[in-house]
């Protein structure tokens, strides 16, 4: 078994020194921005959600709506309590038609989104043959690599004419093909470790490879702000939890000599493994995770690190190798790597990847490595190829343009909505980019005018975010040019001065805002 699932912690007894004050790490300023909500928003949201719940309530005990009711439960609990039902029903419901649209296209820079009707305040939705064609700002096509044309579309077809559709199997028993290996061979030379595994789904190569590595008498250091695939990793393992406020290096440091200290709750004896696990890019916050500074307090208290680079990997970096690459830490320092190929890569499936001991337990031991299904032919060629661009092995210097293309335009995008005195979340380098707009209501106002500037955004409200902490995210891509990026802020001005959006109280700079030419 690879050293990494087997290390015991026995000398965690002796600690040395005291929580610091400040971060360990001082060699790389982070610059993000968290603007504190102004208080009189914080009162209008708060009265504004709550007064949604109590019509909802009202409607839910007087009206009772023509929808599918549980019968014949008795002896179970009910699948939804009520504050579901009313959430779903009543508020939710009331910005139903902004959410789930049917894209009849490749998400590149334009997509075709087919036209719904409601005939009955969005309780059903009825499909028409009608489309349109909208700006995307909502796609995690960071590179611009979903395309239906071009050189990874080519390679792709021809693929699939040679391998057929998918090939049905796991990878232990007939699910493996070359392009499994030469992909695997790739991915750890373009991260710069020994080896690596891919599997078919992004979301499980988080929730079925973390119980493989961890079990109930190890310990996981969870930002509060990971992804639901992690926190569903961890439930499966079995092992203790602890969240840890999100990108707080003194919290984070302060549980781990707790813990170290105390050892396992029931047995009393030292944690057989401690982990950290974090993200790359936070896809709600659009924050950067400060590595240098987690990696400090691994190598101080001996624990293992685990990164999840869904959406870092490809987006950041001078070489698009991802939050490693943008703080040039050594990959060794990470005990594994996973990341997904959907986002950047324009595919599908994921990656562990690190020492060539983990890989080859992993292979033998991981629930996706023995019976999810393998990728399918069609979707490791497409990886193959885009890795291939960013890497500049293939097309000549195409990959390094698409990381210049996604750097300018994400400082370029962030600085303008700045500047229209909106409160935009995130580090300066983060694709993934939120503008609070607070209530749920305005999250619907929102989406719905920017729908009729033919522009798609993400609008997102709790539970995936505070309560009222509601926003618009956009997701930058290196496929929009600077005319679209400068059509999109137009549209953005006239709905911040339609509904109020101006939160910022920080003063606007005079400076000239000036999009610099990716080369």
């Amino acid at each position: 078994m690879a050293s990494i699932v087997n290390k015991c912690y026995s000398n965690h007894s002796k600690l040395n020194g005291y929580l610091k004050k400040k971060p360990i790490h001082k060699d790389f300023y982070i610059e993000e921005s968290y603007e504190k909500m102004p208080f009189s928003t914080s009162i209008m949201a708060t009265l504004g959600f709550y007064f949604l719940i109590f019509i909802g309530l009202i409607n839910h005990l007087i009206f009772t709506p023509k929808v599918a009711t549980e019968k014949k439960r008795k002896g179970y609990p009910p699948l939804y309590d009520t504050f579901d039902n009313i959430f779903l029903r009543y508020v939710f419901r009331r910005v139903k038609d902004c959410f789930n649209s049917v894209v009849s296209s490749v998400p590149s820079a334009k997509i075709e989104i087919r036209t719904r009707i409601t005939e009955d305040n969005n309780w059903s939705f009825k499909l028409l043959d009608t489309k349109s064609t909208f700006l995307n700002l909502g796609s995690y096509n960071y590179l611009g690599f979903a395309q239906s044309d071009g050189p990874i579309a080519d390679d792709t077809i021809n693929i699939i004419k040679k391998y057929g559709w998918a090939i049905g199997s796991p990878r232990q028993e007939l699910g493996t093909n070359h392009l499994h290996f030469e992909l695997e061979k790739l991915t750890a030379e373009f991260l710069g470790v020994d080896d690596a595994i891919v599997f078919g789904m992004g979301f499980a190569t988080n929730a079925l490879n973390l119980p493989a590595i961890i079990n109930s008498n190890c310990l996981v250091l969870s930002d509060e702000y990971n992804h639901s695939s992690v926190i569903s990793g961890i439930k499966l393992s079995g092992a203790t939890s602890l969240v840890y406020k999100h990108n707080d290096i003194l919290d984070l440091e302060e549980l781990v000599r707790q813990n170290i200290v105390s050892g396992h709750p029931k047995t009393k004896k030292p944690w057989e493994k401690i982990f950290i696990i974090t993200e790359g890019i936070f896809s709600m916050e659009g924050s950067i995770v400060n590595l240098p500074d987690i990696i400090a307090i691994k190598k101080k208290y001996k624990v293992y690190l685990y990164i999840d680079e869904a959406h870092s990997i490809g987006a950041l970096g001078s070489n698009g190798r991802g939050v490693l690459d943008y703080y040039n830490c050594c990959p060794k320092d990470v005990d594994l790597l996973m990341g997904t190929f959907t986002k950047s890569f324009g595919s599908g499936g994921g990656y562990i990847a690190g020492s060539k001991d983990l890989i080859d337990y992993l292979k033998a031991n991981s629930y996706a490595s023995c019976y999810a299904s393998t990728m399918a032919p069609s979707v490791t060629q497409t990886v193959i190829t885009s890795m291939s661009m960013i890497m500049g092995k293939k097309y000549g210097g195409e990959g390094r343009k698409r990381i210049n293309q996604l750097a300018s335009n994400v400082k370029y995008f962030r600085q303008k909505l700045k500047a229209l005195g909106c409160i935009v979340y995130g580090n300066k380098d983060s694709p993934v980019i939120p503008m609070l707009v607070y209530s749920i209501a305005k999250v619907g106002s929102t989406v719905r005018e920017f729908y009729k500037f033919n522009i798609a955004t993400v609008g997102v409200g709790f539970p995936a975010t505070p309560l009222i902490e509601s926003r618009i995210r956009f997701c930058m891509s290196a496929a929009l040019t600077k005319e679209q990026l400068d059509e999109v802020l137009e549209a953005t001005e006239k709905i911040v001065n339609k509904f109020g959006l101006r939160y910022s109280k920080k003063p606007i700079s005079n400076e000239e805002i000036v999009y610099e030419t990716p080369y």
